[in-house]
Protein backbone atom coordinates (compact mmCIF):
# COMPACT_ATOMS: atom_id res chain seq x y z
CA UNK A 1 0.00 0.00 0.00
CA UNK A 2 2.75 2.43 0.84
CA UNK A 3 4.13 1.70 -2.73
CA UNK A 4 0.82 2.45 -4.32
CA UNK A 5 0.89 5.92 -2.61
CA UNK A 6 4.45 6.69 -2.94
CA UNK A 7 3.44 6.08 -6.89
CA UNK A 8 0.04 8.13 -6.64
CA UNK A 9 2.48 10.62 -5.63
CA UNK A 10 5.50 10.17 -7.99
CA UNK A 11 3.93 9.14 -11.03
CA UNK A 12 2.00 13.24 -11.56
CA UNK A 13 5.39 14.12 -10.27
CA UNK A 14 7.19 12.81 -13.02
CA UNK A 15 4.98 13.45 -15.79
CA UNK A 16 5.60 17.46 -14.25
CA UNK A 17 9.25 17.02 -14.76
CA UNK A 18 9.06 15.53 -18.06
CA UNK A 19 6.76 18.15 -19.30
CA UNK A 20 8.84 21.08 -18.03
CA UNK A 21 10.92 23.20 -20.07
CA UNK A 22 14.17 24.31 -19.33
CA UNK A 23 15.28 27.05 -16.26
CA UNK A 24 15.60 29.85 -19.13
CA UNK A 25 12.12 29.51 -19.42
CA UNK A 26 11.07 31.08 -16.29
CA UNK A 27 10.70 35.06 -17.05
CA UNK A 28 11.19 38.04 -14.70
CA UNK A 29 7.77 37.33 -13.30
CA UNK A 30 8.62 33.53 -12.65
CA UNK A 31 11.76 34.99 -10.11
CA UNK A 32 9.49 37.39 -8.70
CA UNK A 33 7.31 34.62 -7.38
CA UNK A 34 10.19 32.44 -6.05
CA UNK A 35 11.36 35.51 -4.24
CA UNK A 36 8.08 36.37 -2.79
CA UNK A 37 7.23 32.80 -1.74
CA UNK A 38 10.53 32.40 0.00
CA UNK A 39 10.10 36.15 1.86
CA UNK A 40 6.23 35.30 2.41
CA UNK A 41 6.75 31.96 3.96
CA UNK A 42 10.41 33.33 6.39
CA UNK A 43 8.12 36.02 7.28
CA UNK A 44 5.34 33.95 8.64
CA UNK A 45 7.76 31.87 10.09
CA UNK A 46 9.35 34.42 12.11
CA UNK A 47 6.53 36.13 13.04
CA UNK A 48 4.48 32.58 13.84
CA UNK A 49 6.83 31.00 16.60
CA UNK A 50 7.58 34.74 17.67
CA UNK A 51 4.49 35.60 18.73
CA UNK A 52 3.76 32.00 20.12
CA UNK A 53 6.56 32.38 22.53
CA UNK A 54 5.05 34.56 24.99
CA UNK A 55 1.46 32.84 24.75
CA UNK A 56 3.11 29.51 25.29
CA UNK A 57 5.00 30.31 28.16
CA UNK A 58 2.09 31.71 30.04
CA UNK A 59 0.07 28.46 29.23
CA UNK A 60 2.70 26.60 30.89
CA UNK A 61 3.53 28.78 33.89
CA UNK A 62 -0.44 29.31 34.65
CA UNK A 63 -3.78 27.64 35.40
CA UNK A 64 -7.01 29.22 35.22
CA UNK A 65 -9.89 28.89 34.60
CA UNK A 66 -10.86 27.73 31.10
CA UNK A 67 -7.28 27.08 30.26
CA UNK A 68 -8.40 23.12 28.69
CA UNK A 69 -11.04 25.03 26.01
CA UNK A 70 -8.20 27.84 25.48
CA UNK A 71 -5.85 25.30 24.41
CA UNK A 72 -8.34 23.43 22.68
CA UNK A 73 -9.43 27.17 20.72
CA UNK A 74 -5.57 27.07 19.37
CA UNK A 75 -6.10 23.95 17.66
CA UNK A 76 -9.25 25.29 15.99
CA UNK A 77 -7.61 26.82 13.12
CA UNK A 78 -5.96 23.83 12.15
CA UNK A 79 -9.01 22.32 10.73
CA UNK A 80 -10.66 26.02 9.36
CA UNK A 81 -10.92 26.22 5.99
CA UNK A 82 -8.73 28.51 5.18
CA UNK A 83 -10.97 30.64 2.98
CA UNK A 84 -13.08 31.29 5.92
CA UNK A 85 -10.01 32.45 8.03
CA UNK A 86 -9.66 34.78 5.07
CA UNK A 87 -12.87 36.39 4.78
CA UNK A 88 -12.84 36.34 8.67
CA UNK A 89 -9.59 39.21 8.33
CA UNK A 90 -11.24 40.98 6.20
CA UNK A 91 -13.68 41.68 8.45
CA UNK A 92 -11.65 42.89 10.72
CA UNK A 93 -8.83 44.21 8.99
CA UNK A 94 -10.16 44.68 5.26
CA UNK A 95 -10.70 47.96 3.80
CA UNK A 96 -14.61 48.04 5.35
CA UNK A 97 -12.95 46.01 8.26
CA UNK A 98 -13.38 47.13 11.85
CA UNK A 99 -9.99 48.24 12.26
CA UNK A 100 -10.23 50.40 8.99
CA UNK A 101 -13.62 52.07 10.51
CA UNK A 102 -11.95 52.19 13.68
CA UNK A 103 -9.36 54.60 12.10
CA UNK A 104 -11.30 56.37 9.87
CA UNK A 105 -13.18 57.47 12.81
CA UNK A 106 -10.63 58.44 14.65
CA UNK A 107 -9.65 60.40 11.79
CA UNK A 108 -6.19 58.22 10.91
CA UNK A 109 -5.39 56.88 7.69
CA UNK A 110 -6.57 52.86 6.48
CA UNK A 111 -4.64 50.17 6.43
CA UNK A 112 -4.32 47.57 3.52
CA UNK A 113 -4.61 43.69 4.27
CA UNK A 114 -3.58 42.90 0.96
CA UNK A 115 -0.22 41.99 -0.99
CA UNK A 116 2.49 40.96 1.41
CA UNK A 117 1.46 42.60 4.86
CA UNK A 118 -2.09 40.60 4.20
CA UNK A 119 -0.42 37.15 3.40
CA UNK A 120 1.59 36.89 6.45
CA UNK A 121 -1.12 37.78 8.19
CA UNK A 122 -3.32 35.56 7.45
CA UNK A 123 -0.82 32.53 7.48
CA UNK A 124 0.47 33.76 10.45
CA UNK A 125 -3.24 33.34 12.10
CA UNK A 126 -3.68 30.22 10.96
CA UNK A 127 -0.28 28.64 11.62
CA UNK A 128 0.46 30.65 15.47
CA UNK A 129 -1.74 27.88 17.07
CA UNK A 130 0.99 25.13 15.45
CA UNK A 131 3.56 27.32 16.83
CA UNK A 132 2.31 27.54 20.27
CA UNK A 133 1.37 23.68 20.06
CA UNK A 134 4.88 22.77 19.95
CA UNK A 135 6.65 24.98 22.13
CA UNK A 136 4.43 24.39 24.79
CA UNK A 137 4.63 20.52 24.54
CA UNK A 138 8.43 21.23 24.80
CA UNK A 139 7.79 23.40 27.34
CA UNK A 140 5.54 21.07 29.42
CA UNK A 141 8.31 17.93 29.02
CA UNK A 142 10.30 19.90 31.12
CA UNK A 143 10.95 17.74 34.32
CA UNK A 144 8.99 19.38 37.30
CA UNK A 145 12.03 17.84 39.66
CA UNK A 146 14.33 20.77 37.92
CA UNK A 147 12.03 23.42 38.34
CA UNK A 148 12.07 22.54 42.15
CA UNK A 149 15.21 22.11 42.08
CA UNK A 150 15.24 26.20 40.84
CA UNK A 151 13.30 27.15 43.33
CA UNK A 152 15.54 25.63 46.47
CA UNK A 153 18.02 27.69 45.09
CA UNK A 154 16.58 30.68 44.67
CA UNK A 155 16.06 31.20 40.70
CA UNK A 156 14.68 34.62 39.35
CA UNK A 157 13.11 35.14 36.37
CA UNK A 158 16.00 35.91 34.87
CA UNK A 159 18.20 33.05 35.93
CA UNK A 160 14.92 30.97 34.86
CA UNK A 161 15.20 32.11 31.39
CA UNK A 162 18.69 31.71 31.10
CA UNK A 163 18.98 28.44 32.00
CA UNK A 164 16.02 26.70 31.15
CA UNK A 165 13.91 28.81 28.71
CA UNK A 166 16.45 29.80 26.05
CA UNK A 167 17.88 26.31 25.68
CA UNK A 168 14.84 24.96 25.55
CA UNK A 169 13.75 27.43 22.61
CA UNK A 170 17.24 26.95 20.56
CA UNK A 171 15.99 23.38 20.63
CA UNK A 172 12.37 23.96 19.33
CA UNK A 173 12.01 27.19 17.20
CA UNK A 174 14.07 25.90 14.67
CA UNK A 175 11.78 22.99 13.92
CA UNK A 176 8.85 25.29 14.45
CA UNK A 177 9.90 27.62 12.23
CA UNK A 178 10.95 25.62 9.63
CA UNK A 179 7.36 23.30 9.47
CA UNK A 180 5.38 26.65 9.16
CA UNK A 181 7.71 27.69 6.63
CA UNK A 182 7.31 24.60 4.49
CA UNK A 183 3.50 25.22 5.60
CA UNK A 184 3.41 28.38 3.72
CA UNK A 185 5.54 27.86 0.64
CA UNK A 186 2.54 25.59 -0.23
CA UNK A 187 -0.29 27.91 0.79
CA UNK A 188 -2.56 28.57 -2.47
CA UNK A 189 -5.58 30.23 -1.09
CA UNK A 190 -4.60 32.91 0.76
CA UNK A 191 -2.54 34.09 -2.11
CA UNK A 192 -5.12 33.85 -4.65
CA UNK A 193 -7.51 36.06 -2.18
CA UNK A 194 -4.72 38.51 -0.39
CA UNK A 195 -2.30 38.20 -2.78
CA UNK A 196 -3.02 41.76 -4.34
CA UNK A 197 -1.13 41.59 -7.65
CA UNK A 198 1.68 40.59 -9.71
CA UNK A 199 4.24 41.85 -6.62
CA UNK A 200 2.08 39.62 -4.69
CA UNK A 201 2.47 36.38 -6.49
CA UNK A 202 3.40 33.10 -4.57
CA UNK A 203 4.74 29.75 -6.90
CA UNK A 204 2.18 27.93 -6.69
CA UNK A 205 -0.19 30.91 -7.52
CA UNK A 206 1.73 31.36 -10.50
CA UNK A 207 1.23 27.71 -11.25
CA UNK A 208 -2.77 28.37 -11.42
CA UNK A 209 -2.18 31.56 -13.85
CA UNK A 210 -0.31 29.44 -15.91
CA UNK A 211 -2.47 26.48 -16.20
CA UNK A 212 -5.69 27.92 -15.76
CA UNK A 213 -5.32 31.44 -17.80
CA UNK A 214 -2.55 30.62 -19.82
CA UNK A 215 -2.92 27.06 -20.59
CA UNK A 216 0.60 27.02 -20.65
CA UNK A 217 1.38 23.48 -19.50
CA UNK A 218 5.46 23.57 -19.77
CA UNK A 219 5.69 26.84 -17.65
CA UNK A 220 3.10 25.30 -15.33
CA UNK A 221 5.33 21.42 -15.14
CA UNK A 222 8.40 24.00 -14.91
CA UNK A 223 7.07 25.99 -11.93
CA UNK A 224 5.96 22.45 -9.96
CA UNK A 225 9.40 21.58 -10.68
CA UNK A 226 10.70 24.72 -8.93
CA UNK A 227 7.96 24.30 -6.26
CA UNK A 228 8.80 20.87 -5.51
CA UNK A 229 12.71 21.49 -4.80
CA UNK A 230 11.79 24.57 -2.54
CA UNK A 231 9.61 21.68 -0.55
CA UNK A 232 12.15 19.49 -0.80
CA UNK A 233 14.95 21.13 0.83
CA UNK A 234 12.69 23.16 2.95
CA UNK A 235 11.29 19.73 4.10
CA UNK A 236 14.85 18.05 4.44
CA UNK A 237 16.17 20.88 6.73
CA UNK A 238 12.40 20.16 8.68
CA UNK A 239 12.67 16.67 9.14
CA UNK A 240 16.35 17.25 10.53
CA UNK A 241 15.83 20.14 12.81
CA UNK A 242 12.61 19.25 14.06
CA UNK A 243 13.97 17.16 17.08
CA UNK A 244 13.54 18.22 20.69
CA UNK A 245 15.79 16.72 23.09
CA UNK A 246 14.19 16.26 26.29
CA UNK A 247 15.75 18.07 29.46
CA UNK A 248 16.25 15.06 31.17
CA UNK A 249 13.87 12.92 33.06
CA UNK A 250 11.44 13.19 35.71
CA UNK A 251 9.50 11.32 37.88
CA UNK A 252 6.08 12.45 36.49
CA UNK A 253 5.19 14.80 39.42
CA UNK A 254 2.23 17.86 38.53
CA UNK A 255 3.69 21.21 37.66
CA UNK A 256 5.42 23.82 40.22
CA UNK A 257 4.74 26.97 40.25
CA UNK A 258 7.91 28.82 38.12
CA UNK A 259 10.29 30.62 40.12
CA UNK A 260 10.73 34.26 40.04
CA UNK A 261 7.15 34.69 39.34
CA UNK A 262 6.00 38.35 40.14
CA UNK A 263 3.42 40.98 39.42
CA UNK A 264 5.15 42.16 36.51
CA UNK A 265 5.34 38.62 34.77
CA UNK A 266 1.76 38.29 35.70
CA UNK A 267 0.49 40.57 33.49
CA UNK A 268 2.95 39.92 30.68
CA UNK A 269 1.26 36.50 30.35
CA UNK A 270 -2.43 37.78 31.41
CA UNK A 271 -1.37 40.06 28.04
CA UNK A 272 -0.19 37.18 25.79
CA UNK A 273 -3.08 34.71 26.77
CA UNK A 274 -5.55 37.70 25.86
CA UNK A 275 -3.99 39.07 22.26
CA UNK A 276 -3.96 35.40 21.14
CA UNK A 277 -7.47 35.34 22.13
CA UNK A 278 -8.78 38.18 20.99
CA UNK A 279 -6.65 37.32 17.73
CA UNK A 280 -7.88 34.18 16.95
CA UNK A 281 -11.47 34.14 18.08
CA UNK A 282 -12.77 37.94 16.16
CA UNK A 283 -11.82 36.78 12.52
CA UNK A 284 -14.32 33.92 13.77
CA UNK A 285 -16.72 35.89 15.57
CA UNK A 286 -17.02 38.44 12.66
CA UNK A 287 -17.69 35.79 10.19
CA UNK A 288 -20.50 34.12 12.24
CA UNK A 289 -21.63 37.23 13.47
CA UNK A 290 -22.63 38.27 9.78
CA UNK A 291 -22.68 35.71 7.49
CA UNK A 292 -25.21 34.12 10.26
CA UNK A 293 -28.43 35.66 8.97
CA UNK A 294 -27.41 35.39 5.22
CA UNK A 295 -27.22 31.84 5.01
CA UNK A 296 -30.90 31.84 5.41
CA UNK A 297 -31.18 33.34 1.70
CA UNK A 298 -28.02 31.60 -0.08
CA UNK A 299 -28.58 30.78 -3.39
CA UNK A 300 -29.27 27.04 -4.89
CA UNK A 301 -25.70 27.21 -6.38
CA UNK A 302 -24.14 27.49 -2.88
CA UNK A 303 -26.37 24.37 -1.43
CA UNK A 304 -25.68 22.34 -4.50
CA UNK A 305 -21.70 22.99 -3.84
CA UNK A 306 -22.16 22.39 -0.32
CA UNK A 307 -22.95 19.28 -1.33
CA UNK A 308 -20.33 18.22 -3.95
CA UNK A 309 -18.21 18.88 -1.14
CA UNK A 310 -19.57 17.01 1.20
CA UNK A 311 -19.71 14.06 -0.96
CA UNK A 312 -15.89 14.33 -1.76
CA UNK A 313 -15.24 14.49 1.78
CA UNK A 314 -16.54 11.37 2.73
CA UNK A 315 -14.37 9.77 -0.50
CA UNK A 316 -11.76 11.66 0.44
CA UNK A 317 -11.51 10.76 4.11
CA UNK A 318 -12.68 6.77 3.65
CA UNK A 319 -9.57 6.55 1.14
CA UNK A 320 -7.15 8.05 3.18
CA UNK A 321 -8.23 5.56 5.65
CA UNK A 322 -8.31 2.60 3.41
CA UNK A 323 -4.57 4.02 2.45
CA UNK A 324 -3.49 4.67 6.18
CA UNK A 325 -4.72 1.43 7.61
CA UNK A 326 -2.76 -1.10 6.03
CA UNK A 327 0.47 1.20 5.86
CA UNK A 328 0.02 1.65 10.10
CA UNK A 329 -0.54 -2.04 10.39
CA UNK A 330 2.57 -3.29 8.21
CA UNK A 331 4.73 -0.70 10.03
CA UNK A 332 3.10 -1.99 13.57
CA UNK A 333 4.27 -5.44 12.39
CA UNK A 334 8.18 -4.67 12.16
CA UNK A 335 7.92 -5.04 8.35
CA UNK A 336 8.14 -1.64 6.96
CA UNK A 337 10.57 0.34 8.66
CA UNK A 338 10.87 3.89 6.71
CA UNK A 339 7.12 3.67 5.28
CA UNK A 340 5.81 6.31 7.25
CA UNK A 341 8.38 8.72 6.84
CA UNK A 342 8.95 8.15 3.14
CA UNK A 343 5.15 8.80 2.37
CA UNK A 344 5.15 11.90 5.04
CA UNK A 345 8.13 12.86 3.41
CA UNK A 346 6.47 13.19 -0.51
CA UNK A 347 3.50 14.78 1.26
CA UNK A 348 5.07 17.59 2.32
CA UNK A 349 7.56 17.89 -0.40
CA UNK A 350 5.59 17.50 -3.28
CA UNK A 351 2.39 20.30 -3.16
CA UNK A 352 -0.96 19.41 -3.36
CA UNK A 353 -1.15 22.06 -6.87
CA UNK A 354 2.04 20.25 -8.45
CA UNK A 355 -0.03 16.44 -8.07
CA UNK A 356 -3.13 17.91 -9.71
CA UNK A 357 -1.06 19.26 -12.43
CA UNK A 358 0.75 16.22 -13.32
CA UNK A 359 -2.72 14.07 -12.88
CA UNK A 360 -3.92 16.36 -15.53
CA UNK A 361 -1.03 16.30 -17.61
CA UNK A 362 -1.25 12.14 -17.69
CA UNK A 363 -5.40 12.45 -18.14
CA UNK A 364 -5.73 15.03 -20.28
CA UNK A 365 -4.59 12.57 -23.76
CA UNK A 366 -6.51 10.24 -22.46
CA UNK A 367 -9.94 11.50 -21.09
CA UNK A 368 -11.53 15.22 -20.35
CA UNK A 369 -9.63 16.20 -17.09
CA UNK A 370 -12.56 18.78 -16.52
CA UNK A 371 -14.73 15.48 -15.98
CA UNK A 372 -13.04 13.84 -13.48
CA UNK A 373 -12.29 17.47 -11.56
CA UNK A 374 -14.16 16.08 -8.39
CA UNK A 375 -11.96 12.19 -7.99
CA UNK A 376 -9.25 13.89 -8.99
CA UNK A 377 -9.72 16.63 -6.12
CA UNK A 378 -10.64 13.49 -3.31
CA UNK A 379 -7.45 11.38 -4.39
CA UNK A 380 -5.62 14.44 -3.79
CA UNK A 381 -6.65 15.60 -0.48
CA UNK A 382 -6.67 11.94 0.60
CA UNK A 383 -2.96 11.84 -0.38
CA UNK A 384 -2.13 15.65 2.08
CA UNK A 385 -4.25 13.98 4.34
CA UNK A 386 -2.01 10.53 5.02
CA UNK A 387 0.72 11.46 6.97
CA UNK A 388 -1.72 13.17 9.56
CA UNK A 389 -4.12 9.78 9.61
CA UNK A 390 -0.14 7.86 9.96
CA UNK A 391 1.07 10.02 12.82
CA UNK A 392 -2.79 8.82 14.65
CA UNK A 393 -2.34 5.69 14.12
CA UNK A 394 0.74 4.14 13.97
CA UNK A 395 1.29 4.07 17.77
CA UNK A 396 -1.73 2.81 18.38
CA UNK A 397 -1.26 -0.03 15.80
CA UNK A 398 2.19 -0.12 17.32
CA UNK A 399 0.45 -0.77 20.85
CA UNK A 400 -2.20 -2.88 19.89
CA UNK A 401 0.30 -5.46 18.19
CA UNK A 402 2.23 -5.59 21.42
CA UNK A 403 -0.72 -6.60 23.96
CA UNK A 404 -3.56 -7.54 21.93
CA UNK A 405 -1.92 -8.72 19.14
CA UNK A 406 0.06 -11.24 20.98
CA UNK A 407 -2.98 -12.58 22.96
CA UNK A 408 -4.77 -13.18 19.37
CA UNK A 409 -1.88 -15.07 18.17
CA UNK A 410 -2.19 -17.40 21.56
CA UNK A 411 -5.74 -18.16 20.38
CA UNK A 412 -4.85 -18.74 17.19
CA UNK A 413 -6.88 -15.90 15.74
CA UNK A 414 -5.88 -15.21 12.21
CA UNK A 415 -7.36 -12.97 9.26
CA UNK A 416 -10.13 -10.70 9.29
CA UNK A 417 -10.98 -11.95 12.69
CA UNK A 418 -8.05 -11.38 14.44
CA UNK A 419 -8.04 -7.57 13.03
CA UNK A 420 -11.75 -7.18 13.66
CA UNK A 421 -11.85 -8.47 17.03
CA UNK A 422 -8.49 -7.78 18.78
CA UNK A 423 -6.48 -4.69 16.33
CA UNK A 424 -9.14 -2.49 15.30
CA UNK A 425 -11.04 -1.84 18.55
CA UNK A 426 -8.00 -0.79 19.99
CA UNK A 427 -7.50 1.60 16.80
CA UNK A 428 -11.06 3.18 16.72
CA UNK A 429 -10.02 5.99 18.41
CA UNK A 430 -7.50 7.69 16.39
CA UNK A 431 -9.46 6.17 12.85
CA UNK A 432 -12.29 8.76 13.64
CA UNK A 433 -9.93 11.37 14.72
CA UNK A 434 -7.80 10.98 11.35
CA UNK A 435 -10.88 10.54 9.26
CA UNK A 436 -12.65 13.64 11.12
CA UNK A 437 -9.18 16.09 10.03
CA UNK A 438 -9.15 14.35 6.36
CA UNK A 439 -12.59 15.12 5.92
CA UNK A 440 -12.29 18.79 7.36
CA UNK A 441 -9.12 19.21 5.14
CA UNK A 442 -10.98 18.07 1.91
CA UNK A 443 -14.34 20.51 2.74
CA UNK A 444 -11.73 23.24 3.17
CA UNK A 445 -9.72 22.68 -0.14
CA UNK A 446 -9.25 25.64 -2.45
CA UNK A 447 -6.74 24.25 -4.64
CA UNK A 448 -6.97 21.59 -7.22
CA UNK A 449 -10.14 22.05 -7.83
CA UNK A 450 -9.52 25.78 -8.51
CA UNK A 451 -7.51 24.05 -11.70
CA UNK A 452 -9.92 22.75 -13.83
CA UNK A 453 -13.30 22.55 -12.22
CA UNK A 454 -16.30 23.88 -14.49
CA UNK A 455 -18.43 25.94 -12.63
CA UNK A 456 -21.26 23.55 -12.31
CA UNK A 457 -18.86 21.21 -10.60
CA UNK A 458 -17.56 23.52 -8.32
CA UNK A 459 -16.66 23.00 -4.45
CA UNK A 460 -18.28 25.19 -1.42
CA UNK A 461 -14.65 26.68 -1.31
CA UNK A 462 -14.45 27.24 -4.72
CA UNK A 463 -18.42 28.96 -4.69
CA UNK A 464 -17.71 31.25 -2.31
CA UNK A 465 -14.35 32.60 -3.87
CA UNK A 466 -16.27 33.59 -6.80
CA UNK A 467 -19.09 35.05 -4.37
CA UNK A 468 -16.52 37.06 -3.42
CA UNK A 469 -15.61 38.07 -6.59
CA UNK A 470 -18.43 39.58 -7.60
CA UNK A 471 -18.31 41.44 -4.87
CA UNK A 472 -21.41 39.22 -3.14
CA UNK A 473 -20.30 40.14 0.24
CA UNK A 474 -23.52 38.70 2.17
CA UNK A 475 -23.71 35.25 0.17
CA UNK A 476 -19.92 35.07 0.66
CA UNK A 477 -20.19 35.35 4.27
CA UNK A 478 -23.31 33.22 4.48
CA UNK A 479 -21.40 30.28 2.42
CA UNK A 480 -18.65 30.60 5.18
CA UNK A 481 -20.94 30.08 8.00
CA UNK A 482 -22.25 26.99 5.93
CA UNK A 483 -18.32 25.78 5.11
CA UNK A 484 -17.08 26.52 8.97
CA UNK A 485 -20.08 24.60 10.00
CA UNK A 486 -19.97 21.79 7.83
CA UNK A 487 -16.11 21.56 8.32
CA UNK A 488 -16.62 21.17 12.29
CA UNK A 489 -19.54 18.95 11.82
CA UNK A 490 -18.36 16.10 9.91
CA UNK A 491 -14.41 16.50 11.93
CA UNK A 492 -16.87 16.22 15.23
CA UNK A 493 -18.69 13.55 13.99
CA UNK A 494 -16.18 11.33 13.35
CA UNK A 495 -14.08 11.78 16.50
CA UNK A 496 -17.08 12.12 18.47
CA UNK A 497 -18.41 8.91 16.99
CA UNK A 498 -15.32 6.86 17.28
CA UNK A 499 -15.04 7.98 21.05
CA UNK A 500 -18.51 6.21 22.07
CA UNK A 501 -18.43 2.33 23.06
CA UNK A 502 -14.24 2.98 22.05
CA UNK A 503 -12.13 0.33 23.94
CA UNK A 504 -10.48 2.07 26.62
Amino acid sequence: MAALVCLALLGPLMAVMLRAEGPARLGPADWAAIRFTLIQAGLSAVFSVLFAIPVARALARRRFAGRRLFVTLTGAPFILPVIVAVLGLLAIFGRAGWLNAALSALGLGAIDIYGLGGVVLAHVFLNLPLAVRLILQAWLALPSERVRLATALGFSDADMRRHFERPLLREVLPGAALVIFLICTTSFAVALTLGGGPRATTVELAIYQAFRFDFDLGRAALLGVVQVAICVAAGAIALRAARVEAMGAGLDRPPMPWPGDNLRARIIDLLAIAGAGAFLVLPLAAVIGEGAVAILTLPESVWWAALRSVLVALASSALSVALALPIALFVAGGQGRGAVELVGFLSIAISPLVVGTGLFILVYPIADPVALSLPITGLVNALVALPFLLRALVPAARAAEATQGRLADALGMRGMARLRLAILPRLKRPLGFGAGLAAAFSMGDLGVIALFSAPSQATLPLEMYRLMGAYRTDDAQGAAVLLLGLSLGLFWIFDRGARVDAAA
